[in-house]
């Protein structure tokens, strides 16, 4: 058990390294910016509050992760969410062709989207995508190939 002062910096130092990294999650979910931040906000309170406690950063990392997934998909299931900016204006250093890909990525289905954001953007495996995903390793690697399927027949062969 953790006193309130190591609580307070294992969540400080939670938001430091992995604060980009789940809004960039929820931003693959919700399509909006604001949303993402929000609900990145909501992963890091219900960590204060849980005090869960990791063998290792990667442990805590992929708790953060399906953490964020689970509040993006009530998110959505809510009456009250309506999908507003596709894309934000302010994506930072993209070239081009990076803008043109994310926005096709983001056009895809949750199903083959998350998948991609997961693998390509934040580097997991298939077995760890389908920890978090509480999916099969074959359905996630099913849903990885259907994916970049669509994105190469919309984007012209190029490497996806």
């Amino acid at each position: 058990m953790q006193d309130l002062s190591e609580r307070g910096e294992a969540a400080r130092n939670a938001v430091i390294n992995y604060s980009d990294n789940l809004v960039k999650v929820a931003f693959s979910y919700l399509k909006n910016m604001s949303d993402a931040e929000e609900v990145a906000q909501d992963v890091f309170l219900a960590y204060l509050q849980s005090a869960p406690v990791f063998a290792s950063g990667e442990h805590e990392k992929a708790w953060l992760i399906r953490t964020t997934i689970n509040k993006c998909k009530n998110r959505l299931k809510s009456g009250w969410f309506r999908r507003r900016a596709a894309m934000p204006d302010n994506l930072g250093e993209l070239t081009r062709d990076e803008h043109t890909v994310l926005q096709e990525v983001m056009s895809l289905d949750v199903k083959y989207r998350v998948p991609i954001h997961l693998h390509y953007y934040e580097g997991y495996s298939l077995e760890e995508i389908a920890d978090m995903l509480h999916s099969k390793p074959a359905t996630v690697g099913t849903w990885l190939a259907r994916g970049r399927k669509m994105l190469r027949s919309v984007i012209g062969g190029g490497q996806a």
